[in-house]
């Protein structure tokens, strides 16, 4: 549907511009009328440019200054058109700006910010829209920072227990190279000056040499093959859920990936509580805001069972994802009026098996690499130095 650029005026006489989708202007007049406003002038807007989320950082302080302003008792629509000024970055302004406007020409929040879901987190327009009408926005944006935090410090964590192994890999793979490629031919050429028999070992070790580059030509393809298939794999729903199941399978790193994702479940369960979300919708966005396709296949499953009638222990018996401690501290937090507490709960006890398993990974990680690194010397060096005692009695004689 074509878009229209138009500029009118607002019952109390203010200039608005802004943006409208009609099939023709005529109906963009009349949709503009309905509002009501006073067209000046309506003109069909050029292509949109491609549409790029907000930062984490940058939204991050947006929603730090939101909330202070808020919570000094400035209306919402001041308070955005407030920080459209200050902001320092012209694209973040602009956007600001027309929500400010869309709002004071008597748009809803929740439609604000759904029609820029590309741009915020997909709970933002619901946790604002629940904040304005339980007077609790302040609150709600705080616990919202919170979240955001959380977010950030799990996945910090997640790519923190990535890059280690990657990192200890790299440098014991640089010393293996540099030992066959410089160290071992030296030996090669002081054996060739002898005429001696060399061990099995030995002569092994001095042909590892010939192929050390062919074999990381084969690593480098065999890398590049990989993350191929990961990006492509991961522009479709059902290659995420097998990208998934590849990071749950491996040791330690899945279980930091797991908590992670439960951390970030339980958070997000929580804000949507205290926003008076019901239970099967909180789910669903919770999920959709952890950002993993089998939490929301597992969580879409759950909601389903609960809207049909179904206790939540009953409707997750078939979750592999969402453990059963969590359902059972979701249906015992609902019994005794406590829920948001218990969620608030798991979100530690999940943000602190993120952390003890990372670093069990970081102390069991180094030790095995350098066992193994050591190990592999220590046959080099034995292999090159057997021949030693044949050439020394061949000097000898």
């Amino acid at each position: 549907m074509p878009t229209f650029e138009y500029q009118a005026l607002t019952s109390s006489g203010r200039l608005m511009t802004g943006t409208i989708e009609a099939s023709s202007p005529e109906q963009a007049r009349e949709q503009l009328s309905e509002m009501p406003l006073t067209v000046n002038t309506l003109e069909k807007a050029p292509p949109p440019k491609p549409k790029t989320p907000v930062g984490r950082n940058e939204f991050l302080l947006f929603n730090q200054q939101l909330a202070a302003l808020t919570q000094a008792g400035i209306p919402l629509e001041r308070g955005l058109r407030e920080l459209a000024a200050d902001t320092g970055t012209g694209s973040m302004g602009k956007l600001i700006a027309e929500i400010a406007d869309e709002l004071e020409a008597g748009g809803s929040i929740e439609q604000a910010f759904e029609g820029r879901r590309k741009h915020f987190p997909p709970l933002y327009g619901q946790i604002l829209k629940a904040g304005v009408e339980t007077g609790r926005l302040s609150e709600m944006l705080t616990s919202l920072n919170r979240h955001l935090e959380i977010t950030g410090q799990t996945r910090r964590i997640i790519f923190e227990a990535m890059c280690y192994p990657l990192v200890v890999l790299t440098l014991a793979a640089l010393v293996i190279t540099f030992l066959f490629l410089v160290v071992v031919p030296q030996f090669e050429q002081v054996f060739g000056e002898f005429d001696v028999t060399l061990p099995l070992v030995t002569n092994i070790i001095l042909a590892i040499p010939q192929h050390v580059i062919p074999f990381w030509l084969i690593v480098a393809g065999a890398v590049l093959l990989f993350i191929v298939v990961a990006v492509v794999s991961s522009s479709f729903p059902a290659g995420r859920r097998f990208n998934e199941s590849i990071y749950l399978v491996f040791p330690v790193f899945g279980r930091v990936y797991h908590s992670s994702l439960m951390a970030r479940m339980a958070d997000a369960l929580a804000l949507l509580i205290g926003a008076a979300c019901d239970m099967p919708t909180a789910l669903r966005l919770a999920a959709n805001a952890a950002g993993s396709e089998k939490l929301k296949r597992e969580a879409e499953m759950i909601a389903a069972q609960l809207e049909k009638g179904a206790n939540i222990l009953e409707a997750g018996q078939f979750c592999r994802i969402i453990p059963r401690l969590f359902l059972y501290s979701i249906q015992l937090g609902a019994q005794r009026n406590e829920l948001q507490d218990n969620l608030y709960g798991l979100t530690e006890m999940y943000t602190q098996q993120v952390r003890c398993h990372q670093a069990k990974l970081q102390v069991l990680l180094m030790p095995v690499m350098l066992i193994i690194v050591g190990l592999l010397m220590a046959f080099c060096i034995v292999a090159l130095f057997l021949p030693m005692v044949k050439m020394i009695e061949a000097l000898g004689g």
